[in-house]
């Protein structure tokens, strides 16, 4: 499931950056994020990158190195 990333102005006036939600797609991560600040205006959305995010990853083999080092 992707994850977009939504910046709002409340409806106090408000600006809220860099809120991420989890959705099917844009619109039903926009019903959500609604949900949460009603009567919101969305000044900016865009979907949240993956590999970006886990581009460290670590398999078994480099954590039990680390391990092994450190012993």
């Amino acid at each position: 499931m992707p994850k977009f990333d939504f910046s709002v102005t409340t409806r106090d006036g408000q600006k809220v950056e860099s809120i991420q939600i989890f959705g099917k797609d844009l619109p039903d991560a926009e019903r959500k994020l609604r949900q949460m600040y009603l009567n919101c205006q969305v000044t900016q959305c865009g979907i949240v990158n993956p590999e970006k995010e886990f581009s460290q990853s670590a398999d078994i083999e480099d954590v039990l190195s680390l391990i092994v080092r450190q012993s």
